[in-house]
């Protein structure tokens, strides 16, 4: 499974940013897919995740009423839109996929990884 994020970018406290992971690979549309992020000496965070069917979403406590996590499953595309942006969202966002639902579901990790794209809000 291949994952390549875009998206990323500046913009200022209150703004929107929207996401993209194109997937590829072998039988990805059945993975669970998500999103993560790490800033500077920070642990990375799990952000958001949606199942397969996209009937099942979790949000971090930290961006829920502000982020939405939507896939694509023609395109295989996963999305993440970001509105009402603060600072804190600043970090380095990976889009990430397993096979399996645990522990990409709760937040806690995948197998596959992208190379990840900036958000800084200043």
């Amino acid at each position: 499974v291949q994952l390549v994020e875009s998206g990323g970018g500046s913009v200022q406290t209150g703004g929107s940013l929207r996401l993209s992971c194109v997937v590829s690979g072998y039988q990805q549309r059945s993975y669970v897919m998500g999103w993560f992020r790490q800033a500077p000496s920070k642990a990375r965070e799990g952000v958001a995740a949606i199942s397969p069917s996209g009937g099942t979403i979790r949000y971090a406590d930290s961006v829920k009423g502000r982020f939405t996590i939507s896939r694509d499953k023609a395109l295989s595309i996963v999305y993440l839109q970001m509105d009402s942006l603060k600072p804190d969202d600043t970090a380095m966002y990976f889009c990430a996929a397993d096979p399996l639902a645990e522990p990409l579901a709760s937040l806690g990790g995948a197998n596959y990884w992208g190379q990840g794209t900036q958000v800084t809000v200043s």
